[in-house]
């Protein structure tokens, strides 16, 4: 839509999780150096946990990339709440395995576990990346934590990572599942960004999109748009592309105040403005009340927006 006007090869702030854009985010590069580190070492869980829009899917497509140049199998499991025999026919199919709906459970383990040993046999080995794991019913992760129990005396035959929001946390202390928590020995929990990694992503991205004009996003803009944001990429993305049709559809060839309003005042989740004001009240009319003025100037500074 507004490519052509600001000379993009294709929109900048899409939300399908695109390697292309990956952003080496320090506390996404991070998340990537432990799982590779894990992996190299052969254990058996890891666990990628973070806020919904962090990024955690991105980070999964990104690393799911580096294997595939390594002579590593993966398997990929977006949508993990199935009962166990639906979550191994869904194993069995990313690893091309031909099953038949007569099948059960102990069946499609038997069968998934020979193909493990046949990939032992020819130097390979597989990594099971599961999606929104706190979604995955706990009889099922515990069916794949049986999967694991295959090994050789030096390394697992398979290993398995667990990306999910924070819930997967509280999931994992159930009792029934215990054995798959004392399992993971690698973990790492993606934080928002930054208001200085907000900017630089913001930069990256117009780059790859192939945006050589001037500043379209200037300092106070992007300021706005990272309250509003939280820091969380994904809004980030959309603030960004809102404010873009909004500056295209009055033929501006800059964001403006008027085009970030307009966005945040569009956007689920955003936290608009009056509420920025409503901590600076908190702050400044709480004066008279020490711990009513330190609220307010920690909402307003600390973090709290």
């Amino acid at each position: 839509m507004y490519e052509r006007f600001y000379g993009f090869k294709e929109t900048p702030f899409g939300l399908t999780p695109n390697t292309d854009y990956y952003f080496a985010y320090p506390d996404h590069q991070e998340a990537l150096n432990v799982l590779l580190v894990a992996l190299r070492m052969g254990e058996g869980f890891i666990k990628i946990t973070g806020e919904v829009g962090t990024g955690k899917t991105l980070v999964c497509r990104k690393l799911l990339n580096i294997l595939s140049q390594n002579n590593i199998i993966t398997a990929y499991i977006p949508n993990p709440s199935l009962p166990p025999a639906q979550l191994m026919r869904a194993v069995a199919d990313e690893l091309c395995i031909k099953t038949s709906l007569n099948h059960d459970g102990q069946t499609l383990q038997r069968l998934i576990s020979e193909r493990l040993i046949k990939y032992k046999a020819q130097g390979k080995r597989l990594v099971l990346l599961i999606d929104e794991a706190q979604t995955i019913p706990l009889p099922s992760l515990e069916a794949i934590r049986l999967l694991t129990n295959l090994e050789t005396e030096k390394s697992k035959l398979l290993q398995v990572v667990l990306f999910g929001q924070p819930e997967l946390n509280r999931h994992l202390d159930d009792q029934s599942v215990r054995q798959v928590k004392q399992r993971i020995t690698f973990s790492h929990h993606i934080k928002p960004m930054s208001r200085e990694g907000a900017t630089a992503y913001l930069q990256h991205r117009l780059k790859v999109a192939g945006y050589r004009g001037k500043v379209l996003f200037s300092a106070w803009i992007v300021n706005r748009l990272y309250r509003a944001s939280q820091g969380i990429p994904r809004l980030i993305n959309i603030l960004a592309h809102k404010m873009l049709l909004a500056a295209y559809g009055e033929g501006s060839d800059v964001v403006t105040g008027k085009h970030v309003a307009r966005a945040i005042q569009d956007t689920e989740g955003a936290i608009q403005p009056f509420a920025w004001r409503k901590w600076v009240w908190l702050g400044v009319s709480g004066l008279g009340l020490s711990s009513a003025a330190g609220a307010g100037v920690y909402l307003f500074i600390g973090g709290g927006l």
